[in-house]
């Protein structure tokens, strides 16, 4: 079969569809609020929050929920404003409290699930939860469903704050000057940030949630300096590294996650290059 007939054959499946709808989705969101993040120099936020919700899981497998979500969401969103406040707290740095937060989670998650897991592979499950495996292969429509409308709101969020998200972003103490309430739009950031890591653990897996959203924005500001330029291009780039990356994934039988990673690595780096011919 030629390239094109291989490529129909794919699509022809329910699976391979809901895995590009919402690989692409998480990563528009991811992207919007990656600049933002790496800007305000809180860009492990995300691999702090996976681990966060690694924990999450393992307690909910070990209480048989039947919705994980339902514990998740929640858990990770109360960190995500537990970084918030602890990050801004004089004597414990935000890169202090992240790490703190991270590496207990991860180190919680793991003993509950090796002491009440009553699977008989917990390090197949561990691995898929860090990885992401093929879970986003194995997606319901209403999974797919619930993805969707949150991405939608994680959108229009952006777009309806983007001059408050923007002034925050910058400047801090102008934004207060101005009568912008910075506390509570950093609370909404932290909050939208928390719901992105939760539904991006079903693409690339625990410890790879800060690649969607750290390389979108890095590669665009090797580019572009504006705010809004950056933004646009992160998010064209992330689409398209996700898109490509879970195609060359289903062709070539590779890891979903790291395969989306590696796409893009290979953005960066070309990006960099672009950047220096500019100069």
């Amino acid at each position: 079969m030629s390239f094109l007939d291989t490529l129909a054959f794919y699509f022809a499946y329910p699976f391979v569809r809901y895995a590009l709808i919402v690989g692409v989705l998480i990563a528009l969101c991811s992207s919007l609020l990656g600049v933002t993040l790496v800007l305000k120099r809180f860009s492990f936020i995300g691999d702090g929050l996976s681990h966060v919700a690694f924990g999450a899981i393992a307690i909910a497998a070990v209480l048989n929920l039947s919705n994980q979500m339902i514990l998740v969401f929640p858990i990770t969103i109360v960190c995500a404003i537990l970084l918030l406040r602890t990050g801004q707290n004089t004597k414990i740095k935000g890169d202090a409290a992240i790490a703190m937060i991270s590496v207990g989670a991860l180190a919680i998650g793991y003993l509950i699930m090796n002491l009440f897991s009553a699977s008989s592979n917990v390090s197949g499950d561990v691995c898929s939860t860090l990885f992401g495996s093929t879970s986003i292969l194995t997606l319901t429509q209403g999974e797919v469903w619930l993805c969707a409308i949150l991405s939608l709101v994680v959108i229009a969020i952006f777009i309806l704050f983007y001059n408050k998200i923007f002034a925050v972003t910058f400047d801090e103490n102008f934004a207060l000057s101005a009568g912008t309430n910075a506390n509570a739009y950093n609370l909404l950031i932290a909050i939208v940030i928390a719901v992105i890591i939760v539904l991006a653990m079903n693409l690339v897996g625990s410890l790879l949630i800060s690649a969607l959203v750290i390389f979108p924005a890095l590669s665009a500001m090797r580019v572009f300096q504006n705010f809004r330029a950056v933004t646009i291009c992160s998010a064209v780039l992330s689409v398209i590294c996700a898109f490509l990356g879970i195609l060359v994934s289903i062709l070539a039988s590779t890891p979903v996650g790291s395969t989306i990673v590696a796409v893009n690595i290979v953005a960066f780096a070309l990006f960099c290059a672009v950047g220096k011919l500019k100069i």
